[in-house]
């Protein structure tokens, strides 16, 4: 017989499901089949249930944080059990244990965290048997069956582990040291609080810092442009007055000249002249792409898109969400028509299907088989939801995946760019630009005609290689060169120039993908190219938001802006390799050589103490010419850590910064106070809530602390339904995904004992 492991329960489920099975608590069994000779277990995790053990489980005093302590380097990184996870972990050393278990099949997300969850999990039980990998990229019951007949030996992803691994306990070495060291350099300002710093969350800090500096040492000054209207013949148009490229002119004077000799004066059309480019369609969503284009269309934030994709893939509607390529193999590119034809069931892309290309097989700009990483591209898998089944975001971010897709089954798009010069009384050139649309393509499908605004969240390319953004179109009147007129009317527009723009959180998520364009090295700037940034497409969001939760950055109307504590904290930094985009390059690096074999997880971690020593020795150095250029942050109270954050980097899915109060039993993210409510972290993908009173009854933290551990709360008195009174306690229904009412001869022999104790 063999055990499953999963990641979450809703994947387990979806892994069970195409096979006759029977549901357990806490876990499936799937009865014996031609898949599972023997039958087999399926179970879960509910995401990270070990941890790494805080600095004081080595030694009770680093629990004081002090100067003289640090640096803080374990010989031997430990794991513990997430406390309030431990009773799935004791389910899983359970299964993992009992005799009839033969093989243990590791079936989490396809990647290097998912590898790092089960395993840990089968290391701290104790158990070596034999085990398997399922390596699988969406979760419809064809990719599932086709997984399980098509198991890798463990060994084939057992170096993703040790990537893992060494990622997380370096991360910690760095995070741990750093955060100490600057939050007491800066009480002796003075300053109380948590300085966090972190290996990717530092240098996106200091890269968002250097945009708030540019915003506010920018000088405005003021232009003038002089505009005319022109009646040539039947026609009437504007243009600008130029010299050269430049259409700005320094000093009023100098305007009001040119409009002066201009007015009423006689004009010809001197020249017209047409370029014609080609724009392909863009290629098909990685998650930071996706990520960026739902952030400009939606205003979502990264994190909300990816929690709303991460439910997509687990309805088996998606592929892996989690994934750094925008290519996928031949045999994907096979499901693409079958697909395209299934989505001619959802209204708002009925106008698009059929598409003109049957095929994507043999084009190289999406069907690559070597640009394919552990993942393919994110498209929408042959399990295609009924229309009316997906709502709000979920059905929004699924017509960006199918939108993009049948894109690229569509012809290129053709425009021409003209620009035309008009001279008035033989002396002043005006420039007037225009557009025309000869081959609308893959525009039609991507471009929001229904308003005047820019393209939503489309890039092109012209065969030059060049992006451009889409803009509105201006058709240009129809005159020919020669033709002549008067200037019907000519003003002066005075403008100032305009500092850079703050980013916003889905160009972040674009920045940070592209970091390695901030670096000097080239060779280091080809590292981080290759190892994609800043960051992975799984934490960047985590970044983010862990950036939000310090207060190092605020996000308002979409804009990120650098709060004084963000700023104090990198102008500390200084030249640190704390805020360098550099060291993250030779990180990734040598971890990317870790997932391959070809580096020593040892040799990685002696490297990353001696960088922790560097860094606590620096900040002391460096604190004596500590000066900044913004007030420094009021003081607050220090939150400890372990509450549902890491100590080190930052991430973690708790982002209102309250406790956590336990696993949420739909998706196993962290449940806290959420003020009128409890609720679960992964909201908006995962709604589960639980309310502060039921039916008159206030219910206390530590009976939702009981109930998501236990399942169950004690017996609760004073529920009031109507004129009567009742005592009952609360259970967690997880077929029915709600809450019952358990009553006194139906509650737990144990509850039963420790009331009467």
């Amino acid at each position: 017989m063999q055990l499953i492991i999963a990641e979450k329960p809703d994947q387990g489920a979806k892994l069970a499901a195409p096979f006759k099975h029977k549901k357990t608590q806490g876990y499936i069994e799937i009865a014996k089949c031609s898949a599972f000779p023997d039958g087999a277990y399926v179970s879960w995790a509910v995401g990270h249930i070990c941890e790494l053990v805080p600095p004081e489980e080595y030694d009770p005093a680093y629990k004081r944080w002090s100067l003289d302590s640090l640096p803080i380097l374990p010989g031997k990184f430990k794991h513990r059990i997430t406390p309030s996870k431990a009773k799935q972990f004791n389910l899983l050393k359970d299964l993992l244990k009992r005799p009839e278990v033969k093989e243990i099949i590791i079936a989490s997300d396809a990647g290097r965290e998912g590898e790092y969850i089960v395993r840990i999990i089968i290391q701290l039980s104790g158990v070596k048997k034999p085990m398997k990998r399922l390596w699988i990229s969406s979760l419809t019951p064809r990719a599932v069956e086709q997984g399980f007949a098509n198991l890798k030996d463990e060994s084939e992803t057992r170096n993703l582990y040790y990537e893992a691994v060494s990622r997380s306990c370096a991360d910690w070495l760095v995070g741990m040291n750093g955060s100490r060291v600057y939050s007491l350099l800066f009480q002796r300002r003075g300053v109380q609080g948590v300085f966090s710093t972190g290996r990717v969350q530092s240098p996106t800090l200091a890269l968002i810092v250097a945009r708030e500096k540019e915003i506010s040492n920018f000088n405005s000054e003021p232009f003038w442009e002089v505009k005319a209207h022109f009646a040539i013949g039947a026609s009437e148009y504007e243009g600008t007055w130029f010299n050269g490229e430049e259409t700005r002119l320094k000093t009023p004077q100098e305007a009001e000249e040119i409009r002066a000799r201009c007015e009423g004066k006689n004009a010809i059309v001197e020249s017209i002249e047409t370029e014609r480019k080609e724009f392909q369609p863009p290629q098909l969503f990685s998650l930071s792409s996706l990520q960026a284009s739902a952030n400009q269309i939606y205003k979502y934030s990264p994190q909300d898109t990816l929690s709303g994709l991460q439910q997509l893939y687990l309805d088996g509607y998606i592929s892996y969400p989690r994934s750094d390529s925008s290519y996928v193999t031949d045999e994907e590119a096979k499901q693409f028509p079958d697909i395209l034809k299934k989505l001619e069931g959802f209204s708002e892309l009925k106008s698009f299907l059929p598409t003109p290309k049957s095929t994507l097989i043999g084009n190289k700009r999406y069907v690559n088989a070597s640009k394919v990483g552990d993942h393919y591209a994110i498209i929408p898998t042959e399990q295609v939801p009924s229309p009316g089944k997906l709502q709000g975001m979920h059905l929004n971010l699924y017509l960006l995946v199918a939108k993009r897709l049948i894109a690229a089954h569509e012809e290129k798009a053709i425009i021409d760019y003209t620009n035309l010069v008009t001279r008035v009384d033989d002396r002043d050139p005006f420039m007037t630009k225009g557009k025309v649309i000869v081959q609308e393509g893959w525009r039609k499908v991507l471009y929001d005609h229904t308003s005047k605004k820019k393209a939503k969240g489309t890039k092109s390319e012209d065969k030059s290689g060049k992006e451009e953004d889409e803009e509105d179109l201006t058709v240009l009147p129809p005159v020919k060169e020669g033709d002549t007129g008067q200037v019907a009317d000519v003003q002066v527009k005075e403008g100032k120039t305009q500092p850079p723009k703050r980013y916003t959180e889905g160009q972040l998520i674009t920045l940070m993908k592209t970091a390695g364009k901030h670096l000097d090295n080239a060779e280091l700037e080809k590292v981080l190219q290759r190892t994609e940034g800043l960051g992975t497409e799984a934490t960047r969001a985590n970044i983010i938001g862990g950036l939000k939760d310090r207060q190092y950055i605020e996000v308002r109307k979409n804009m990120v802006y650098a709060t004084n504590k963000g700023t104090v904290l990198i102008e500390a930094l200084g030249e640190s390799v704390l805020a360098s985009a550099e060291m993250t390059a030779k990180w990734e690096q040598r971890l990317s050589e870790i997932g391959q074999g070809q580096e020593s997880p040892k040799a990685f971690m002696e490297q990353a103490q001696r960088l922790a020593q560097k860094i606590v020795s620096d900040a002391v150095a460096a604190e004596k010419g500590w000066s900044f250029t913004v007030e420094l942050p009021s003081s607050e109270e220090r939150p400890a850590y372990g509450r549902g954050q890491k100590s080190g980097e930052a991430g973690g899915g708790n982002r209102s910064g309250s406790p956590e109060l336990g696993a949420c039993p739909i998706c196993g993210q962290p449940v806290v106070d959420k003020k009128k409510m409890y609720g679960c972290t992964g909201y908006p993908s995962c709604t589960f809530t639980l309310s502060k009173k039921i039916l008159g009854k206030d219910i206390s933290e530590t009976q939702i602390k009981r109930l998501l551990d236990k399942g169950q709360t004690l017996t609760l008195k004073g529920f009031k339904k109507g004129e009567k009174t009742f005592d009952a306690a609360l259970a967690w229904n997880a077929e029915q995904k709600k809450l019952d009412f358990l009553f006194a001869d139906r509650t737990s022999k144990t509850e039963k004992t420790k009331q009467g104790s």
